[in-house]
């Protein structure tokens, strides 16, 4: 870490410690175990409870989208992020605490918890991210970045680790919980709420963000003059070329991770029969290769660059889920998913890189909120045309078959409309 050594090492290691802290909510109650307590256990049945849990995400994503914006240029006017993202933090830890009082039968109140605290920790990430050009100099953000996302796939795999250990996995649960109604699989929601506040903390207490001065009039003329900056950064978004086609690329690339997310196991299942023990081993090693890809490339992205990092792992991702759709056997489908895995981690680490290093100071808040719209606004038309191709054909090949055709999309609008030397960007 010696090119961020005059900027702090405590700052740093803080900063990546609030990525360990927040991938346990997406990985315990948005993926492996309250979603599937939801639609099993919670839900009435788990074809009404599928739909009610899809459309609470839809919910979120949309509200995430149109909020970050908002939130990052009010942010940037008081000099709020540190405040805004404490808030986001506690609100999800009293989410994901509320999250186990919900017992079969009471599926509205779980997905409505469980839809604040995904806004919630979700707009905290954004804060977070914005803090990146002030605690590491732009010609390490890279390493930085990645090794965020490195430490995020860990700190998922250890919680979901105890979880099963602890709560799932055990004839004998800890602290007394039963299983009767599913309690000690609801706890792992308790364990959730205590990592996020526990792991936020290095983060929250001990990096200060850079003061602006203070607006002199009151909030609500703050809020108004945060929204009509963004209408005005918004109409002239085009001029910041770099930043405008990397959120027009990313909208494609992004929709095709969430696809690959959301109906990889499905696909897995369904086209090359793994068992439930095999779709779990394959989630844990889907997110294993990440964190590993992450990490690497952390070490390679500073020198040769964001943008031709961001290209390289979408054209490994374009290669190796192209090859899944066409793949005969599990260890070629498994081959696939390895490779898919190594560049998720670059891939998502880059592209944060990326803006934090061609962003304007002063505006770096509403950039990473436009970040995140571009990241949620659309990310229900992969899933959705993955769903409905597989219907019309009968055939998961068919539906998969629309994650290449988003990567490719998402890596020739990156390769023939951004510059590589813009601010500082190699």
């Amino acid at each position: 870490m010696r090119s961020v050594t005059s900027e702090g090492k405590r700052r740093v290691y803080s900063w990546i410690c609030f990525d360990f802290a927040n991938s346990a909510y997406g990985t315990i109650i948005g993926t492996f175990v309250y979603a599937t307590l939801f639609t099993t256990i919670i839900a009435a049945d788990e074809a009404s409870g599928t739909f009610i849990w899809g459309v609470a995400v839809a919910i979120s994503s949309v509200a995430i989208g149109l909020l970050s914006p908002v939130l990052g240029a009010i942010a940037d006017a008081y000099s709020w992020k540190r405040r805004m993202m404490g808030s986001c933090v506690i609100i999800c830890a009293i989410a994901s605490f509320a999250l186990f009082f919900p017992t079969p039968g009471q599926a509205i109140l779980a997905v409505t918890v469980f839809s604040i605290g995904t806004i919630a920790i979700e707009l905290a990430i954004v804060f977070n991210n914005a803090f990146l050009p002030e605690i590491a100099p732009k010609e390490s953000h890279g390493k930085v970045s990645g090794q965020a996302f490195a430490a995020g796939y860990s700190g998922g795999l250890v919680c979901l680790g105890l979880s099963l250990i602890g709560f799932i996995d055990t004839e004998t649960p800890w602290f007394g919980f039963s299983k009767d109604a599913a309690q000690n699989v609801r706890a792992t929601s308790l364990l959730v709420g205590i990592w996020v506040l526990v792991f936020s903390l290095p983060m929250l207490l001990l990096v200060k963000e850079k003061l602006r001065p203070r607006p002199s009039h009151g909030m609500g003329k703050v809020v108004s003059s945060a929204v009509g900056r963004l209408a005005e950064t918004f109409q002239h978004l085009r001029s910041y070329k770099n930043i405008f086609w990397l959120f027009v690329s990313r909208i494609f690339y992004n929709d095709a991770l969430v696809t690959a997310f959301t109906f990889g196991a499905i696909y897995a299942a369904g086209t090359f029969q793994f068992s439930p023990e095999q779709i779990l081993i394959f989630g844990v090693a889907l997110n294993v290769f990440a964190g590993l890809g992450a990490y690497g490339f952390s070490f390679l992205e500073d020198r040769i660059g964001s943008r031709k990092t961001i290209i390289i792992s979408l054209v490994c991702l374009s290669a190796s889920s192209a090859a899944a759709v066409f793949v005969e056997t599990k260890a070629g489908f498994w081959a696939c998913a390895i490779v898919l895995g190594i560049f998720i981690g670059p891939n998502q680490s880059a592209s944060r890189a990326f803006l934090s290093r061609i962003a304007p100071e002063e505006k770096v808040n509403e950039f990473f909120g436009f970040f995140a719209f571009s990241g949620k606004a659309t990310s229900f038309l992969g899933p959705l045309l993955c769903g409905a191709l597989t219907a019309t054909y009968d055939s998961q090949r068919v539906g998969m078959a629309i994650v290449p055709l988003l990567f490719i999309i998402g890596l020739v609008v990156l390769v023939f409309k951004t510059r590589p030397f813009l601010a500082g960007e190699k």
